[in-house]
């Protein structure tokens, strides 16, 4: 079967960093963070009490009642990023119902804080009280049905749970409907927003959060960074238009770049850690890269997982090597969890929005807080600012609990000839 081009068209984000793609950006080009002590809650009785919140948010000033009604956080984040995305895909506003237009996204939660607000009313007032909306406000593929009703979308409307991998795998995903001729144009990307006390106290009590940095929160993420201690939760969406090529030529549509392969493995080795020879994600790595039909020559930059934790950065750096070989050391690599957390099932999503803007930009976004490299981590992880560099080739990785590993490859989109 010949595959179809996959074009990327338009893009959204929300983020600690703002609101839309320019302000996304800009933060991440200027070594703004957005880790703040966390103010949806008081944090004081939590061994972590960062994390990386979309700033002053509030739902009422982006929504009309009805829809706050029967939305969570989640939801509504997906419907901010996906309204810039549309716009600046110049789609139309009028619901089209199409068949051949879908929707897949990432998320690995669901609407959490309406699942804590539920269980308060349950147990203090009993279940004659217990909200009416708790299911269809909570469960994961409530995301991708509330984008079918904003947008008339009439083709699959599909969710992809793989933890943090989530966002990347549900690129991959829609990447492979169009290429496959399953639909011309999907919807796609991953969102979360999970920083509840619940989610707080879950990811506290495994271990896997920064506790060192309560006091300077904006130095909490610290990927690669001999320092680091624990990741730092964050929150957001990001939301992509995808289309085959003649799709997006047939409507005079701006490409910004190719999603031109992925690659997703399993390590079958630990529900919490990677597997620390990093073999399930080199093995993500060569495929993403085979698929493009890209050798590790081709690779001009990677966006990493990066988390900040102990065994994640050695483990995705041992990976790497083993993908790439000696091109390794030539490739620059960057993570943006030190500007916006890790944002889980919206992670790899909003990398992968950091990759294109890359390519576009000729420009190689920093690691930040990177100030002493950890011995363990042996690549140019370009620490601390934003280095102009030629990028037409991009690997952007997310590997999650589960020992899920997905990546991305993204290139510089080449006009018909």
């Amino acid at each position: 079967m010949i595959r179809r081009k996959v074009v990327v068209t338009g893009m959204g984000a929300i983020s600690s960093l703002g609101f839309d793609v320019p302000s996304f950006w800009n933060g991440l080009m200027t070594g703004r963070c957005g880790v703040r002590r966390i103010s949806q809650f008081d944090p004081s009785a939590f061994t972590c009490q960062v994390a990386a919140e979309v700033p002053d948010y509030k739902a009422d000033d982006w929504f009309e009642r009805r829809v706050v009604s029967r939305t969570a956080r989640f939801s509504q984040f997906l419907l901010i990023a996906a309204r810039e995305a549309w716009q600046q895909a110049g789609l139309p506003k009028e619901p089209q119902h199409d068949p051949r237009h879908a929707i897949v996204i990432g998320n690995g939660i669901g609407g959490l804080e309406v699942d804590s607000e539920s269980h308060r009313k349950l147990f203090d007032k009993g279940p004659g009280r217990m909200p009416p909306m708790t299911i269809p406000r909570m469960i994961v593929n409530e995301g991708a049905g509330n984008l079918a009703l904003e947008f008339g979308l009439g083709g699959r409307a599909h969710s992809i749970v793989t933890a943090c991998s989530s966002g990347t795998d549900a690129i991959g995903h829609a990447m492979e409907l169009i290429q496959f001729d399953k639909a011309d144009l999907v919807l796609t990307g991953g969102v979360e927003a999970a920083i509840t006390e619940f989610g707080l106290a879950a990811f506290c009590n495994l271990k896997a959060l920064s506790t060192h940095y309560n006091d300077t929160p904006e130095k909490a993420s610290r990927p690669f960074d001999r320092d680091r201690d624990g990741f730092v939760m964050g929150e957001g969406a990001g939301l992509l238009v995808l289309e085959s090529e003649e799709h997006a030529l047939a409507r005079g549509a701006t490409i910004l770049a190719e999603v031109a392969g992925y690659g997703a493995t399993t390590d079958g080795f630990h529900l919490t850690a990677p597997d620390p020879t990093g073999s399930g994600a080199a093995a993500a790595f060569k495929m993403a890269m085979a698929d493009a039909q890209m050798t590790p020559a081709d690779i001009d930059y990677i966006n990493a997982h990066g988390t900040g934790t102990d065994i994640n950065d050695p483990t995705e750096t041992a990976a790497i090597h083993a993908a790439l070989g000696e091109h390794a050391a030539n490739v620059r690599i960057s993570s943006i969890k030190g500007h916006i957390g890790h944002c889980l099932g919206a992670a790899g999503a909003l990398e992968a929005i950091a990759s294109v803007l890359a390519i576009g930009n000729a420009m190689c976004p920093p690691t930040l807080n990177l100030d002493n490299v950890d011995d363990r981590c042996d690549l140019n992880y370009t620490p601390l600012t934003p280095v102009p560099a030629e990028i037409k080739a991009v690997l952007s990785s997310s590997l999650g609990f589960g020992g899920h590993n997905g990546v991305l490859a993204l290139r510089q989109y080449e006009p018909r000839r």
